[in-house]
């Protein structure tokens, strides 16, 4: 599965600048379980599901930033810019 590959280069990305997080990939229906429950801080969609992100937002509420991936940083598997793109969400 590519986003599990993505997800590995994020964490590598994370531990190489000494960073602490918890990167998981999950389907939809999980993932909207751990949002109900307040589990994660940001959402990141893979550009081949960017039409479940109105959908993720209901869910969401607003309590935390939903965005999707761009589709370069995807396509090239780039977890550096990706995690980037995570923090800056998180500090808005």
């Amino acid at each position: 599965m590519s986003t599990s590959m993505l997800v590995k280069r994020m964490i590598d990305h994370a531990n190489a600048i000494s960073l602490e997080v918890n990167i998981s990939a999950l389907a939809i229906a999980e993932a909207k379980g751990k949002i109900k429950n307040n589990e994660v801080d940001v959402v990141l969609l893979g550009p081949q599901v960017r039409f479940q992100k109105p959908e993720i937002e209901a869910v969401a509420q607003g309590k935390m930033p939903v965005a999707v991936i761009e589709m370069k940083d995807y396509g090239t598997m780039n977890g550096q810019a990706v995690l980037e793109f995570a923090m800056k969400l998180l500090q808005q």
